[in-house]
Protein backbone atom coordinates (compact mmCIF):
# COMPACT_ATOMS: atom_id res chain seq x y z
CA UNK A 1 0.00 0.00 0.00
CA UNK A 2 1.22 3.14 -0.94
CA UNK A 3 -0.40 6.62 0.15
CA UNK A 4 -2.05 9.46 -2.34
CA UNK A 5 0.84 12.19 -1.51
CA UNK A 6 3.63 9.78 -2.03
CA UNK A 7 6.43 11.67 -3.58
CA UNK A 8 6.78 12.00 -7.15
CA UNK A 9 10.52 10.77 -7.02
CA UNK A 10 9.39 7.72 -4.79
CA UNK A 11 6.56 6.59 -6.97
CA UNK A 12 9.41 6.94 -10.36
CA UNK A 13 11.50 4.79 -8.55
CA UNK A 14 8.92 1.96 -7.54
CA UNK A 15 7.58 2.07 -10.95
CA UNK A 16 11.12 1.35 -12.41
CA UNK A 17 10.56 -2.33 -10.88
CA UNK A 18 6.96 -2.94 -9.83
CA UNK A 19 4.97 -4.98 -12.26
CA UNK A 20 7.65 -4.56 -15.11
CA UNK A 21 10.54 -5.87 -15.95
CA UNK A 22 13.54 -3.92 -15.25
CA UNK A 23 16.18 -3.53 -17.99
CA UNK A 24 19.41 -2.27 -16.63
CA UNK A 25 20.70 -0.99 -19.20
CA UNK A 26 18.06 1.58 -20.02
CA UNK A 27 19.94 4.40 -19.87
CA UNK A 28 17.17 7.33 -18.99
CA UNK A 29 15.69 5.33 -16.13
CA UNK A 30 18.21 7.92 -13.99
CA UNK A 31 16.75 10.62 -15.84
CA UNK A 32 13.17 9.86 -14.81
CA UNK A 33 13.93 9.46 -11.45
CA UNK A 34 15.97 12.19 -10.85
CA UNK A 35 14.02 14.94 -12.53
CA UNK A 36 11.34 13.93 -9.98
CA UNK A 37 13.03 16.05 -7.37
CA UNK A 38 12.61 18.99 -8.52
CA UNK A 39 8.12 18.35 -9.29
CA UNK A 40 8.75 17.41 -5.65
CA UNK A 41 10.43 20.64 -4.16
CA UNK A 42 7.63 22.94 -6.14
CA UNK A 43 5.01 20.69 -4.74
CA UNK A 44 6.43 20.99 -0.92
CA UNK A 45 7.17 25.30 -1.71
CA UNK A 46 9.65 25.44 1.04
CA UNK A 47 11.60 27.97 -0.91
CA UNK A 48 9.36 30.64 -2.17
CA UNK A 49 11.93 31.59 -4.45
CA UNK A 50 12.70 28.52 -6.43
CA UNK A 51 8.63 27.73 -6.77
CA UNK A 52 8.29 31.39 -8.03
CA UNK A 53 11.08 31.11 -10.86
CA UNK A 54 10.08 27.86 -11.58
CA UNK A 55 5.96 29.04 -12.13
CA UNK A 56 7.65 32.73 -14.07
CA UNK A 57 9.55 29.78 -15.94
CA UNK A 58 13.26 31.28 -14.47
CA UNK A 59 14.47 28.05 -14.02
CA UNK A 60 13.92 24.92 -15.90
CA UNK A 61 15.50 20.99 -15.87
CA UNK A 62 17.53 21.06 -18.63
CA UNK A 63 16.52 18.80 -21.21
CA UNK A 64 20.34 17.58 -22.53
CA UNK A 65 21.64 18.03 -18.90
CA UNK A 66 24.20 20.15 -19.24
CA UNK A 67 25.15 23.75 -19.78
CA UNK A 68 25.18 26.15 -22.72
CA UNK A 69 28.86 26.94 -23.42
CA UNK A 70 30.49 24.36 -20.83
CA UNK A 71 31.40 20.67 -21.61
CA UNK A 72 30.64 18.10 -18.69
CA UNK A 73 29.75 14.82 -18.53
CA UNK A 74 25.52 14.33 -18.56
CA UNK A 75 24.24 14.10 -14.83
CA UNK A 76 20.62 12.73 -14.83
CA UNK A 77 18.99 16.12 -13.70
CA UNK A 78 20.38 19.21 -13.86
CA UNK A 79 18.53 22.36 -12.47
CA UNK A 80 19.34 25.90 -13.05
CA UNK A 81 19.00 29.38 -14.94
CA UNK A 82 17.46 29.57 -18.69
CA UNK A 83 19.10 30.98 -21.37
CA UNK A 84 17.81 34.00 -22.50
CA UNK A 85 15.56 34.19 -25.15
CA UNK A 86 14.69 30.71 -25.09
CA UNK A 87 11.72 29.21 -24.49
CA UNK A 88 10.47 26.83 -21.24
CA UNK A 89 9.04 23.81 -22.76
CA UNK A 90 6.01 22.61 -20.47
CA UNK A 91 4.25 19.32 -20.36
CA UNK A 92 1.48 18.01 -18.98
CA UNK A 93 1.72 16.91 -15.41
CA UNK A 94 5.04 19.13 -14.46
CA UNK A 95 5.15 21.84 -12.87
CA UNK A 96 9.08 22.17 -13.90
CA UNK A 97 9.60 23.52 -17.60
CA UNK A 98 12.60 21.91 -19.47
CA UNK A 99 14.96 24.08 -21.44
CA UNK A 100 18.68 24.84 -21.99
CA UNK A 101 20.34 26.18 -18.77
CA UNK A 102 22.70 28.86 -18.18
CA UNK A 103 23.66 28.17 -15.22
CA UNK A 104 23.22 24.88 -12.93
CA UNK A 105 21.88 25.52 -9.44
CA UNK A 106 20.65 21.93 -7.98
CA UNK A 107 22.30 18.88 -10.14
CA UNK A 108 20.95 15.13 -9.18
CA UNK A 109 22.80 11.99 -9.92
CA UNK A 110 21.31 8.35 -9.45
CA UNK A 111 22.42 4.88 -10.03
CA UNK A 112 20.79 1.61 -9.10
CA UNK A 113 22.40 -1.69 -7.62
CA UNK A 114 20.14 -4.24 -8.45
CA UNK A 115 22.70 -7.17 -8.41
CA UNK A 116 26.05 -8.09 -8.63
CA UNK A 117 26.85 -5.28 -6.36
CA UNK A 118 30.39 -5.39 -5.62
CA UNK A 119 31.61 -6.28 -9.15
CA UNK A 120 30.31 -2.79 -10.29
CA UNK A 121 30.61 -0.51 -6.71
CA UNK A 122 34.08 1.49 -7.60
CA UNK A 123 33.10 2.18 -10.68
CA UNK A 124 29.71 3.74 -9.48
CA UNK A 125 31.25 5.12 -6.46
CA UNK A 126 33.69 7.22 -9.19
CA UNK A 127 30.86 7.95 -11.37
CA UNK A 128 29.50 9.39 -8.11
CA UNK A 129 32.65 11.49 -7.43
CA UNK A 130 32.76 12.61 -11.16
CA UNK A 131 29.73 13.77 -11.30
CA UNK A 132 30.54 16.43 -8.70
CA UNK A 133 33.04 17.69 -10.20
CA UNK A 134 31.05 18.30 -13.81
CA UNK A 135 28.16 20.06 -11.94
CA UNK A 136 30.74 22.20 -10.51
CA UNK A 137 32.56 23.07 -13.28
CA UNK A 138 29.93 25.86 -13.96
CA UNK A 139 31.96 27.95 -11.58
CA UNK A 140 29.00 28.32 -9.71
CA UNK A 141 28.23 26.52 -6.07
CA UNK A 142 25.49 23.84 -7.29
CA UNK A 143 23.54 21.58 -5.00
CA UNK A 144 24.72 18.51 -5.48
CA UNK A 145 22.62 15.08 -4.82
CA UNK A 146 22.86 11.56 -5.16
CA UNK A 147 19.96 8.89 -4.87
CA UNK A 148 21.22 5.58 -4.96
CA UNK A 149 18.78 2.63 -5.14
CA UNK A 150 20.11 -0.84 -3.30
CA UNK A 151 18.43 -3.96 -3.98
CA UNK A 152 17.67 -6.05 -0.56
CA UNK A 153 15.80 -8.98 -2.48
CA UNK A 154 16.47 -12.60 -1.55
CA UNK A 155 17.00 -13.91 -5.36
CA UNK A 156 17.29 -11.88 -8.54
CA UNK A 157 17.58 -12.45 -12.76
CA UNK A 158 18.78 -10.26 -14.55
CA UNK A 159 17.84 -10.31 -18.75
CA UNK A 160 20.28 -9.64 -21.83
CA UNK A 161 17.98 -9.84 -24.81
CA UNK A 162 16.42 -13.31 -24.55
CA UNK A 163 18.93 -14.59 -22.00
CA UNK A 164 18.14 -14.85 -18.35
CA UNK A 165 21.00 -14.78 -15.14
CA UNK A 166 19.82 -15.51 -12.20
CA UNK A 167 21.52 -14.93 -8.72
CA UNK A 168 22.57 -18.71 -7.25
CA UNK A 169 23.93 -17.37 -3.89
CA UNK A 170 27.34 -18.78 -4.44
CA UNK A 171 29.30 -17.72 -7.58
CA UNK A 172 26.63 -15.29 -8.49
CA UNK A 173 25.81 -13.59 -4.94
CA UNK A 174 22.31 -12.97 -3.93
CA UNK A 175 21.53 -8.78 -3.64
CA UNK A 176 20.69 -9.21 0.23
CA UNK A 177 24.39 -10.93 0.72
CA UNK A 178 26.07 -7.93 -1.38
CA UNK A 179 23.79 -4.95 -0.12
CA UNK A 180 25.58 -4.31 3.39
CA UNK A 181 29.06 -4.09 1.97
CA UNK A 182 27.66 -1.94 -0.71
CA UNK A 183 25.77 0.33 1.21
CA UNK A 184 28.95 0.45 3.76
CA UNK A 185 31.49 1.73 0.70
CA UNK A 186 28.41 3.80 -0.59
CA UNK A 187 28.66 5.96 2.32
CA UNK A 188 31.79 5.95 3.44
CA UNK A 189 33.19 7.07 0.14
CA UNK A 190 30.37 8.35 -2.32
CA UNK A 191 28.71 10.51 0.31
CA UNK A 192 30.77 13.07 1.16
CA UNK A 193 31.28 14.08 -1.90
CA UNK A 194 27.55 15.52 -2.10
CA UNK A 195 25.46 17.59 -0.52
CA UNK A 196 22.46 15.28 0.02
CA UNK A 197 22.82 11.75 -0.03
CA UNK A 198 19.88 9.25 0.02
CA UNK A 199 19.83 5.38 -0.46
CA UNK A 200 16.73 4.17 -1.73
CA UNK A 201 16.76 0.78 -0.07
CA UNK A 202 14.49 -1.96 -1.76
CA UNK A 203 13.04 -5.03 -3.16
CA UNK A 204 13.17 -6.58 -6.35
CA UNK A 205 13.48 -10.09 -7.67
CA UNK A 206 12.34 -8.86 -11.16
CA UNK A 207 10.46 -12.08 -11.54
CA UNK A 208 6.71 -11.90 -12.70
CA UNK A 209 4.75 -10.77 -11.66
CA UNK A 210 7.96 -7.99 -10.32
CA UNK A 211 6.72 -7.59 -6.84
CA UNK A 212 8.57 -4.54 -5.67
CA UNK A 213 8.83 -3.28 -1.74
CA UNK A 214 10.73 -0.89 -0.30
CA UNK A 215 12.91 -2.45 2.58
CA UNK A 216 11.23 0.50 5.16
CA UNK A 217 9.03 2.48 3.44
CA UNK A 218 7.95 5.17 6.21
CA UNK A 219 11.58 5.53 6.80
CA UNK A 220 12.67 6.33 3.49
CA UNK A 221 9.82 8.67 2.94
CA UNK A 222 11.17 10.36 5.87
CA UNK A 223 14.66 10.54 4.75
CA UNK A 224 13.34 11.72 1.22
CA UNK A 225 11.03 14.39 2.94
CA UNK A 226 14.12 15.92 5.24
CA UNK A 227 16.19 15.91 2.20
CA UNK A 228 13.64 18.06 0.27
CA UNK A 229 13.43 20.47 3.15
CA UNK A 230 17.16 20.88 3.59
CA UNK A 231 17.38 21.56 0.04
CA UNK A 232 14.93 24.13 0.24
CA UNK A 233 16.45 25.91 2.80
CA UNK A 234 20.09 25.62 1.71
CA UNK A 235 18.90 27.13 -1.98
CA UNK A 236 17.56 30.32 -0.40
CA UNK A 237 20.94 30.40 0.93
CA UNK A 238 22.78 29.87 -2.19
CA UNK A 239 20.74 31.47 -4.41
CA UNK A 240 18.92 34.57 -2.96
Amino acid sequence: MYLQDEYALLKTFRELFQNVQYFHRKSTLGDQVAMQLYEDLVVLNKSAKLTQRVHKHERVVNLKNTMIGKQARRGDGTFGEIVPTSIAITEKGFFVGRGPVATIEIGAETKILAKAMIKQIDRVIGDLERQVTQFKKSGGNPICVAFVGLNFAQQYTSYEGEREFQTDGKKHKHPSQEAPEAERRLLQKARPAFDEFQLLKFKASNVEPYPFEWLDYEQTRMEYGALLTRISREYDRRFP
